[in-house]
């Protein structure tokens, strides 16, 4: 084994702020390309239109992943009230129009106030959870009844920052296994408008900041000078 692939094999840990239209994996795929190793994984699925903190971890720290994915999430994103869609977010067509007009800011504040503390969330089928061995939104595309149990998750903070109707800015600080789709949709149904999620960005991992982060291009030139010092 070479030095190269020594440094990466004992164990890396990038922070990447993972670009739009990219899923998880494909942050892995470009990280494992880049450092030759094959023990790559990242912790914490992002969606694809899902923006910012990415942990990406090589060689032995791999075994770290799960310290990292429990660590508390902070988020902002942007969602749009009026109607549904099947993914909870804009990877489907919005349907199910409903007027909003009735509510106000005062209204919408309370309301994401009720969604704080222990509660009971039940993950989108539209998700990569397994499901006798196959992943959820596999089946929910052929037309399968998918049918997740309630899970409990921890919200520290769900803010409303912004009200410009139908759009809202928010922030959210909360567990692991928290779905902010899933919070939106369930923060629309009980406004009795409906909303879906429009935008999202992870900002930290318990002390892992997106201010820390490297993009895709900064990490890949990050790497190649690791490679060239220690090759």
């Amino acid at each position: 084994m070479s030095s190269k692939q020594n440094i990466f094999e004992t164990g890396k840990i990038f922070l990447i702020n993972k670009p739009i239209g990219w899923t998880s994996f494909d942050v892995v795929k470009r990280i494992r390309s880049l450092v030759k190793v094959k023990r790559v994984g990242h912790a914490g699925t992002l969606d694809p239109l899902a923006t910012g903190l990415l942990i990406v971890c090589t060689g032995k720290f791999t075994k770290r992943i799960h310290e990292f994915m429990s660590l508390e999430k902070e988020y902002s994103g942007s969602l749009i009230l009026g109607s549904r869609t099947p993914t909870y977010d804009l990877e489907s067509e919005p349907g199910n129009f409903k007027s909003y007009s009735h509510l106000t800011e005062e209204v919408i504040r309370l309301t994401a106030e009720q969604f704080t503390g222990e509660i009971l969330q039940v993950p989108p089928i539209h998700s990569a959870i397994k499901v006798d061995g196959e992943r959820s939104y596999k089946l929910a595309r052929q037309g399968s009844q998918v049918d997740h149990q309630p899970r409990k998750i921890f919200i520290r903070e769900f803010v409303i920052s912004n009200i410009e109707m139908p759009s809202i800015d928010f922030r959210v600080v909360c567990s692991t296994g928290t779905y902010i789709r899933s919070l939106v949709n369930d923060f629309g149904e009980a406004l009795g408008c409906g909303a879906y999620l429009s935008s999202l960005c992870r900002l930290r991992i318990g002390e892992y900041s997106i201010k820390d982060s490297l993009s895709i291009e900064q990490a890949t030139i990050n790497i190649r000078e690791m490679t060239d010092q220690n090759g």
